[in-house]
């Protein structure tokens, strides 16, 4: 896909594999092959990969620390004609990892944009749970602020709907024991290692997760579903602000908080803004 006076080019938003190197897709490897260049999120990792299906396309760095003073450049070169691919280390990228600042940024100038589908951890780990399917909620890695960590799942905890967030292998114990009182000792599925060799999979309670995996050192980045609550008055009023926490420290992040839920959720900040509002409403 050489560049090209005729027109704009296109970029080419590419899924790769979250393990097992047998899940990317045959029209993936073509344009991998085909396009000009390819942005990848760490150059080493996206090497190897192109190294072991004999791919040579050129490859610049492209993460979310120089993100904005690449775009420009990469910008200028669709509108020339060039066709370029956009991977991260592994899965989609803007599920988590970066990518969606420059999608945005050819939606504006409408230039063309091309998304690949292939491997991701989120409807993997969701079907593989066991949970309702639908609706789900995907909250990404949670914000490392209590504040605003709270506020997050406070307003999707009530939600009728499973949830399924990322956490690493350092935070997860003390992510599960965190849960529990702000949304109630659920049901769990904990999924590790996806499509690798040593794949695993635990479930039950969070408390009973969080007993499970004791001192154990475990590696590898994990996936977290959560089961819909059940519905009981005592279930709903455990993602609920007491009238201290309403009108305490915590009402003074609303507006920084309803700026991350717009920007995981896609929701105006208007919209987030009446969401995480909705979410403080005391208990009749």
């Amino acid at each position: 896909m050489p560049e090209s006076e005729a027109g704009p080019g296109a970029l080419h938003v590419c899924a790769t594999p979250i393990g097992n190197l047998e899940d990317i897709t045959l029209r993936t490897l073509k344009c991998l092959r085909d396009v000009s260049l390819i942005l990848a999120e760490d150059t080493r990792r996206t090497r190897k990969l192109l190294s072991h299906f004999d791919i040579h396309t050129p490859l610049i760095a492209f993460h979310e620390h120089n993100e904005r003073e690449k775009s420009p450049e990469i910008l200028d070169r669709l509108r020339k004609g060039a066709h370029i691919a956009l991977v991260s280390d592994a899965g989609l990228p803007g599920i988590s990892d970066p990518g969606m600042t420059l999608v945005r940024s050819c939606i504006r100038e409408d230039l063309p944009v091309t998304v690949l589908p292939g491997a991701s951890a989120v409807p993997t780990a969701l079907v593989l749970s066991g949970f309702p399917t639908e609706p789900f909620a995907f909250l990404g890695f949670l914000p490392s602020k209590k504040s605003e960590k709270e506020i997050l799942l406070r307003t999707f905890g009530e939600l009728p709907c499973t949830l399924v967030l990322f956490e690493g292998p350092h935070r997860i114990r003390k992510t599960l024991a965190g849960l529990i009182p702000l949304l109630g000792d659920r049901q769990a599925c904990l999924a590790r290692e996806l499509t690798k060799v040593f794949e695993e999979t635990r479930r039950g309670k969070l408390s009973e997760l969080s007993e499970i995996l004791g001192n154990t050192l475990l590696k590898g980045e994990i996936t977290l579903v959560l089961s819909p609550p059940e519905g009981s008055k005592e279930r709903r009023n455990a993602g609920r602000l007491s009238s201290e926490e309403a009108t305490g420290p915590l009402s003074l992040f609303t507006r920084d908080a309803a700026r991350e839920l717009a920007g995981r959720t896609g929701l105006t900040k208007k919209e987030a803004y009446k969401t995480i509002l909705r979410g403080k409403k005391l208990d009749a």
